[in-house]
């Protein structure tokens, strides 16, 4: 059998759902129940699979359709269920009609086989190839990253990989922001800091507005090792522009840089400035416009009817004012009266880029919780360009509180300022980093325990599942020095893995599919990491309830297929999320 895009439990419900169906048509040619278009039914894997694997309510749903109890309708069902060769090997009828099918050995020996020969199993083609952007940190270039970055890195890179996994196109993008309000602001700190070097800060005070941070001085230094006192009485703007296009790029490749040192790649660095040079915002300002989604201010501005577009998508036709009260939102300013295009202008050419010329099928942002009012502006401008706003999704990410001691961490001990990405990744290994950065779903706040993320023992889970690898691979080893080798998986027999820690084990081997399907679906990939952590749980438990070297041959090559499959399993799972998987601990 070829176990190429393998989803066991996929399988167990589809098969499930036709065997049910072909019992309901037969029962109806039989007599058994009346001639009835066949009604909506659930089938589901419970909670609890002690009363069955796959529960349907199809005769519950059938009731009204067919005339009958809903336990008459169950019986007539199963009088007509062909289980010879299928999946399951028995059904039994619960309760007020529920019909519950239990699967037989059969399943559980495609389970270990699968996950034990195919190296990529796991993944399966659900996305069928369509085309997913995930854009995510896109810090402004203007300054170091934070831990709101860091958070985003992390979820954005993993849940690109679940989407990869689960069979979409992926390409991971960052939205360089070199353009606007900030890079004016920015050339601006950097000139009055040149300028302090030479006339002293009395002469050239920084105004508040403007970036405080040790690194725009450190910038401007460097700008001023190699020109000198050249600028100093140039035009403030020459020396702001120049001073710009020295520094900027530094701080772009530093963003390289950093997050490469996270083990982020991005396949897409997109600056902004493109879309100004290019004409594209324009462009899109003038098919508003035209579709009259924008109309002309008395004072020259082009103004865009918000309120209109984002109602569809919620919140958004409200907005805080500076006292946090709600108003209603009033139309936006999309081009200001001195010709000059807001950050929302580009914002929507950015994503009419994404959708209408590179022909995404989705564009997933993944921004901070603070930018929750944006969402619906952006999905309805979408709507108002002649796209579908539903074609952008945004995953909104809570905040970050770094803790010592059960205590919040706000500084670094090393500069006294607010901990920085960098700040982190040199106090904390990386693969702790990742890790803890995706074990609670992006709508969560995150408590990050600094303590625990260092800790070389079971109390830290990147450890615990890590050491479940490195584990496996010492039995694996041990077995080989003892003189036992792996038949291969079809020597493989689940009907002879009988205890409740093999069966456990199967079973959670069997979701692994399922869970990246899910974890692409939700944007969720916290759920792979919670998955790995309980498997590596079930793999402790079996190991230590089971015998694998004393146990008889055939039993034993089964137990050794186990330890493959999840020993590929973690394996799996810490490659996608690009995190150490150590064969030795």
């Amino acid at each position: 059998m070829d176990y190429q895009y393998y989803n066991p439990r996929k399988a167990a419900l589809d098969t499930a759902r036709s065997l049910l169906t072909a019992a309901a048509q037969a029962a109806m040619e039989a007599g058994t129940l009346p001639k009835a278009d066949l009604p909506e039914f659930v089938v589901e894997i419970p909670g609890d699979v002690k009363n069955g694997d796959v529960a349907s309510n199809l005769a519950l749903a059938g009731a009204r359709a067919f005339h009958k109890a809903p336990r008459q309708i169950a019986q007539a069902l199963c009088d007509q269920l062909k289980l010879e060769g299928s999946l399951f090997d028995r059904v039994e009828i619960a309760g007020p009609g529920f019909i519950n099918l239990f699967l037989g050995a059969g399943w559980f020996t495609q389970v270990v086989r699968a996950a034990c020969t195919n190296p990529e199993y796991g993944r399966t083609d659900a996305g069928a190839g369509k085309k997913y952007n995930v854009e995510f940190v896109s810090a402004n270039p203007t300054g170091p990253m934070h831990m709101g970055n860091a958070r985003g890195g992390a979820l954005g890179d993993c849940l690109a990989a679940c989407l990869d996994w689960a069979g979409y196109d992926v390409t991971r993008e960052f939205y360089i922001n070199d353009a606007g309000n900030q890079i004016q602001k920015f050339g601006k700190s950097l000139a009055i800091r040149y300028l302090q070097l030479f006339k002293g800060e009395e002469a050239c005070p920084l105004p508040e507005e403007c970036y405080q941070g040790a690194d725009i001085i450190q910038r401007a230094k460097e700008f001023a090792e190699v020109h000198g006192d050249a600028y100093v009485n140039a035009d403030f703007e020459t020396l702001k522009k120049d001073i710009t296009a020295d520094a900027l790029p530094k701080n772009i490749e530093g963003l390289r840089r950093d997050l490469g040192k996270y083990r982020i790649q991005y396949d897409v660095w997109f600056p902004e400035s493109t879309l100004h040079e290019s004409g594209a915002v324009q462009a899109v300002v003038d098919k508003l416009l035209a579709t009259g989604a924008c109309y002309k201010a008395e004072d020259g501005a082009i103004m865009y009817r918000s309120a209109q577009y984002s109602s569809k998508y919620g919140v958004a036709n409200k907005k805080k004012t500076e006292d946090g009260t709600e108003e209603e939102a009033k139309d936006e300013v999309l081009v200001r009266a001195n010709g000059i295009p807001t950050y929302f202008a580009a914002d929507i050419a950015y994503h009419y880029n994404k959708l209408a010329v590179r022909g995404f099928d989705k564009a997933i942002d993944v921004w901070g919780a603070d930018h929750h009012g944006h969402v619906a502006r952006m999905k309805g401008a979408m709507d108002a360009v002649g796209l579908d706003g539903s074609r952008l999704d945004v995953v909104l990410m809570q905040m970050v509180n770094l803790m010592r001691d059960g205590k919040p961490v706000r500084m670094s001990k090393r500069t006294g300022k607010a901990i920085t990405l960098t700040d982190l990744l040199d106090e904390v290994p990386i693969d702790s980093a990742r890790f803890f950065f995706n074990q609670r779903e992006s709508s969560s706040t995150l408590d990050f325990d600094l303590d625990l993320a260092v800790r070389n023992d079971s109390e830290n889970p990147v450890y615990y599942v890590q050491y479940a690898h490195a584990r496996i691979c010492s039995i694996l080893k041990k077995l080989e020095e003892n003189g036992v080798a792996f038949a291969g998986a079809e020597a493989v027999d689940a009907a002879l893995l009988t205890d409740p820690t093999e069966q456990a084990l199967i079973r959670l081997l069997s979701a692994f599919p399922a869970e990246i399907a899910a974890a692409a679906e939700k944007y969720d990939p916290a759920r792979i990491t919670r998955f790995v952590i309980d498997l590596a749980t079930a793999f402790h438990r079996f190991y230590n309830a089971c015998r694998i070297l004393e146990a008889e041959p055939d039993v034993r090559q089964g137990r050794i297929a186990l330890c493959l499959a999840v020993r590929g399993v973690i394996r799996n799972v810490l490659q996608m999320f690009k995190i150490t998987v150590p064969e030795k601990m």
